[in-house]
């Protein structure tokens, strides 16, 4: 199964490909979406919306894992931000017949990690472990895209059993 996981970003967006089957997990393409402050809205989500609809197009998953929106009260901005970029992928999913999946940060944490409070370097370690990546520097949008994808390995099987 084909898998691509998205960590929701105005400024930047993560990506991440994964194939599972039952030899274990395996990292096809990944990557970060990254749009500038100084231009306009529409702009940024074109990008965006470009940039998603052709991964989707060249990678074929069967499914889309994305981070639920989560929101300060401090910073209601930027859960609007977040919404933005999320409804664009939301929207080239639909138009690609792709279902979504959406998991609570602290739940990919812990189906990753086994702690939910785990801090982001210990996630993107974790990552970097199970997908054999070498590189030291990966930003945290693209680390966490691959969670989600990796996460939604472990959490389907838990799901579809109780069912």
């Amino acid at each position: 199964m084909r898998i691509i996981g998205i960590d929701p970003g105005l400024n930047a967006t993560g990506f991440g490909v994964i194939e599972r089957n039952k030899s274990g997990s395996k990292l096809i393409t990944a990557g970060v979406i990254r749009t500038s402050s100084k231009d306009l809205i529409q702009d940024r989500l074109s990008k965006i919306y470009s940039g998603i609809d052709g991964i989707i197009r060249e990678q074929k998953p069967q499914i889309l894992v994305l981070e639920e929106v989560f929101s300060h009260y401090k910073h209601p901005s930027t859960a609007i931000c977040l919404g933005y970029a999320r409804g664009i992928i939301c929207l080239v999913s639909g138009q690609a017949g792709i279902p979504i999946k959406s998991y609570a940060a602290k739940r990919v944490k812990k189906a990753i990690t086994g702690r939910g409070d785990a801090q982001k370097h210990q996630v993107q370690r974790m990552v970097q472990h199970l997908l054999n990546i070498k590189e030291e520097k990966m930003p945290f949008d693209l680390s966490d895209a691959l969670a989600l994808a990796l996460a939604y390995t472990y959490l389907d099987k838990i799901e579809s059993g109780r069912k």
